[in-house]
């Protein structure tokens, strides 16, 4: 039996080569439910068990596997370094705040509630400002322009013209679908601090694409461009009916008795905390969003 000629021979070792290196990459993709456990975890360790200590230490090895999310309200990656901080643990110094200068960008004026730690670390209003507007340059202005349109049209004919608004939904989830395939998911490292939470939340209510929708959203939940969160409200409010159900204990307040051990399950599948988790969470960032608020108001 003849040899394969040479080209060929060489051309199926680079094909061979290139698919082995397609595997690696993608089994090294992070799935970001897994980290969104995680912070639930830590969280409950300095929560709810008050072991800020131990904290640090996971928090530290969840960072270094991952590149880090700072929810809203649980704000994982600033309170890990605020603890580092006050018990003079490493956390990372000037790169690790230039980390979270980013992550903060999209929310207007929160910055300045970290100043002083920024001072602290040698990083001045000036350079806080120069790597904001840094950050602003990286933003997808195509994504940006049309998802400004999106969230106006949204809003338009809210609450009584139903007609007007199922008309823009289906314009909004078919923009979605376009940007999907052709961009990828509107997250805030790409159109800034819009409020997508809103206009994913009323995806739920496409007739034409919620399928599609659900599918590939949660995708990005698992690449960590989407929040659970939003994708919880999108999956709720379609499947929401007074008085009845709900998936992940959205708009529970309109049901008499709810099943909290399912809906915690199905919560925890998805990235996001238990319902008493939750209410603790929240209550201790309203307590500290009146504090910061009490700040402002003596400075």
């Amino acid at each position: 039996m003849k040899g394969l000629p040479a080209d060929t021979s060489k051309y199926r070792i680079l094909n061979s080569i290139l698919m082995i290196s397609i595997f690696i990459l993608s089994s090294c993709k992070k799935n970001y439910i897994t980290y969104y456990k995680k912070v639930n975890e830590i969280d409950s360790t300095y929560r709810l068990a008050n072991n800020p200590k131990l904290a640090i230490q996971e928090y530290r090895k969840l960072f270094n596997e991952y590149d880090p999310k700072n929810q809203e309200m649980i704000e994982e990656f600033s309170t890990y370094i605020i603890l580092a901080d006050q018990y003079h643990e490493d956390f990372g110094g000037k790169e690790s705040l230039y980390q979270l200068i980013s992550l903060v960008a999209p929310y207007h004026d929160s910055y300045k509630k970290y100043l002083t730690l920024f001072k602290k670390y040698g990083i001045d209003n000036t350079e806080v400002q120069q790597k904001i507007a840094d950050w602003k340059k990286d933003l997808n202005q195509q994504m940006v322009d049309s998802f400004k349109i999106a969230f106006t049209r949204d809003q338009l004919g809210r609450p009584k013209d139903t007609v007007l608004v199922r008309k823009n939904i289906e314009k909004n989830a078919r923009l979605f679908k376009w940007t999907f395939e052709n961009i990828g998911f509107p997250s805030k490292d790409k159109i800034g601090g819009a409020p997508m939470l809103t206009l994913v939340s009323h995806m739920g209510s496409s007739n034409t694409l919620y399928p599609y929708l659900e599918t590939k959203i949660f995708e990005y939940v698992k690449s960590g461009d989407c929040p659970p969160l939003d994708y919880s409200m999108m999956v709720d409010s379609h499947k929401f009916s007074p008085g009845k159900t709900t998936k992940y204990g959205m708009g529970r307040s309109f049901i008499e008795k709810i099943d909290t051990v399912t809906i915690d399950r199905q919560r925890r599948s998805i990235g996001l905390a238990s319902l008493k988790h939750t209410a603790a969470i929240k209550k201790d960032f309203l307590k500290k969003l009146k504090m910061e608020n009490s700040n402002i108001a003596i400075e």
